[in-house]
């Protein structure tokens, strides 16, 4: 596996597994309606540096982008965002990934990392907490979930 900073020319390859996973509703706070250009510019924000990982195959099976979560004074904060391709679950890309944001974000000089709206049903909660994050609180009731109905969004932190 291969992860790398990405670039314009990943946005095809990502695509369809963003389309996927927001559309679903289950895991983002995004609209499942997200046009392609919407989602271009929420993922692929220059404010936001990209990271993709590939496979063995060349082929881009997941990506995160990591940023800061506030400005000015509390700008030492970071916030980041994973999508693995549903289809690559299993494999390690999604722990390999954050581990490398992980070092990444303490290399760039933040002194930690917020997760805002984490679905509490999210089995990527147990791979957060694996790396050290924390649940802060928990706004209850916040998700609409299609298959449990109304779940809390975790605010999740970890020291860097």
């Amino acid at each position: 596996m291969l992860i790398r900073q990405a670039t314009a020319d990943d946005w095809p390859r990502i695509w369809p597994f963003w389309h996927r996973i927001v559309a679903a509703g289950e895991t983002y706070a995004w609209d499942p309606g997200t046009s392609e250009e919407e989602a271009r510019v929420l993922w692929m924000n220059p404010a936001k540096s990209v990271y993709v990982v590939e496979d063995d195959s060349g082929g881009v099976v997941a990506s995160a982008y990591l940023t800061p979560n506030y400005g000015g004074p509390a700008a030492g904060i970071a916030n980041a965002g994973f999508m693995v391709d549903p289809g690559q679950g299993g494999r390690g890309y999604g722990r390999a990934l954050a581990e490398h944001l992980l070092a990444e974000a303490r290399a760039a000089g933040y002194r930690g990392m917020v997760f805002n709206a984490v679905v509490e049903t999210n089995p990527a909660v147990t791979l957060w907490t694996s790396l050290g994050f924390t649940i802060l609180g928990t706004v209850p009731d916040a998700f609409d979930h299609p298959r449990h109905g109304r779940v809390g969004l975790h605010i999740m932190y970890r020291a860097l």
